[in-house]
């Protein structure tokens, strides 16, 4: 009988062990701390572990992100290279993040912000309104989620641009790829949505050059990782008037400080890393239906690449 253990002091770990065991009656399951015998471990499903606590497992034949991101599991694979690590992508997840951004793109699309400040001045004025094909959005990232979100926003008839390590074909997209194409990408995007893995190429990228390329009064939505934004540079181009609003779900320190400058600013929507939350049930048939894989000496899904970094 195989044997999970799950690792997380951020997901309640009851409808997890619930949801698994449904999935897969013959899977045992444990809770950090409640290791039992570290060499009876099979399968770690965990966010942000400590290192020194997996690097015990020794009959360990997988470890399953909680998130989309794995970025949180670079030391660990470290420590175990020849155990594969896997991301989550399960359809709830996808439904979220897409559901997230097409939320912020459209409301910075019809000027919603602009609209709630107004609001506080209890001023009536009508804003001149864009109509989508005349809105250029730009993706960073063109994955499972971000191809997602391309899709969903080519649905309400945005000018949709991708821009991703390699080319993409993405129906009513136009992809970029690669370092030389990353100007031209950002000069068509009123809307830069950041949707990126983070790893060192990608470390920083929205900074003064990126925003300074963006065309004057374009709006950031980072969905992607805290580590992708250089706050400072966005802060900047916000007070110079380049760059008319951010929303943000990520963030460098989170929780977000409650002196940070982007909580009293008054072009920055903060939300607190909900973009996109994993479904115990949805996620946990991903995380069976892998370990029934692993278990048959198959391949598994959505393996990472460590070498790319994701």
């Amino acid at each position: 009988m195989p044997v999970l253990l799950f690792i997380s002091e951020i997901e309640p770990p009851g409808p997890w062990k619930r949801a698994l065991e449904a999935q897969m009656p013959g899977l045992e399951v444990r809770i950090w701390p409640d290791l039992g015998e570290a060499g009876e471990v099979d399968y770690v499903l965990c966010w942000k572990p400590d290192v020194s606590v997996v690097g015990t497992l020794t009959r360990l034949k997988a470890i399953f992100s909680l998130g989309a991101g794995v970025d949180h599991l670079a030391g660990v694979s470290d420590q175990l290279p020849g155990v594969p690590v896997v991301r989550m992508v399960e359809p709830a997840l996808t439904e979220g993040m897409t559901e997230y951004v097409v939320y912020q793109v459209l409301g910075f699309h019809r000027r919603m912000p602009e609209y709630a400040a107004q609001r506080a001045r209890r001023e009536w004025r009508e804003l001149p309104q864009t109509r989508p094909q005349e809105r250029g959005v730009g993706i960073m990232g063109l994955g499972v989620l971000g191809s997602e979100a391309a899709r969903a926003l080519v649905y309400f008839g945005f000018d949709v641009s991708g821009w991703s390590r390699t080319p993409k074909r993405l129906e009513g997209v136009t992809s970029f790829a690669g370092d030389d194409t990353l100007e031209a990408f950002l000069s068509r995007c009123e809307i830069l949505v950041c949707m990126l893995p983070l790893t060192p190429a990608t470390e920083g990228i929205i900074n003064r050059e990126t925003l300074r390329r963006l065309p004057p009064g374009a709006a950031v939505i980072n969905v992607g990782r805290g580590g992708h934004l250089v706050e400072d540079d966005l802060l900047e181009a916000l007070d110079s008037g380049h760059i008319s609003g951010a929303a943000l779900d990520v963030f460098e320190r989170e929780p977000l400080p409650p002196d940070h400058p982007f909580w009293a600013h008054p072009r920055i929507i903060v939300t607190p890393h909900i973009a996109s939350l994993t479904n115990p049930d949805t996620g946990a048939r991903v995380v069976a239906d892998n370990i029934a894989r692993c278990e048959a000496g198959k391949a598994l899904d959505n393996e990472i690449d460590f070498s790319r970094g994701y």
